[in-house]
């Protein structure tokens, strides 16, 4: 299941995140990430994924 969500982090990040810990904070800041740049926001989703 974690590669699924893995691979939806590498595509959409929040979406990863979402299906990881729901919408919260990490959900918020992983937005706010992606929105300044694609590539935190990746790197942050699946550091949230792997995390958990």
């Amino acid at each position: 299941m974690d590669l699924i969500r893995i691979l939806l982090s590498i595509l959409l990040p929040p979406v990863g995140v979402f299906l990881q810990v729901g919408i919260g904070l990490h959900f918020w800041i992983n937005i706010l990430l992606t929105l300044l740049g694609y590539v935190p926001g990746v790197i942050h989703a699946i550091y949230i994924i792997l995390k958990r």
